[in-house]
């Protein structure tokens, strides 16, 4: 298991901390249960703003690169682009 750290702006953290008060849990780190690395630099992978998917039923988020700035993929949903797909956090 390799420990990773990641840098989270604002907006995004809070998020992250709506997802963990609907889980219910203590902390952070008991609360993202994975986070599972899409996009590689062998290979990106690309989506448009109708193929964006819901992550874990909608429990978990998927963190995107934008022409308007990294962003969540239902933000990117609700403002009509799509991006490339960073990685999905659940």
């Amino acid at each position: 298991m390799h420990r990773v750290t990641i840098t989270l702006d604002d907006d995004l953290m809070a998020e992250l901390d709506e997802l963990i008060a609907l889980r219910g849990t203590q902390n952070r780190s008991e609360a993202i249960r994975d986070l599972a690395r899409i996009s590689r630099p062998g290979c990106r992978v690309y989506v448009g703003r109708d193929e964006i998917k819901r992550v874990q039923g909608g429990l978990g988020i998927s963190i995107l690169t934008t022409p308007r700035g990294v962003m969540t993929g239902r933000q990117a949903r609700r403002e009509g682009v799509g991006g490339e797909i960073l990685c999905e956090v659940w």
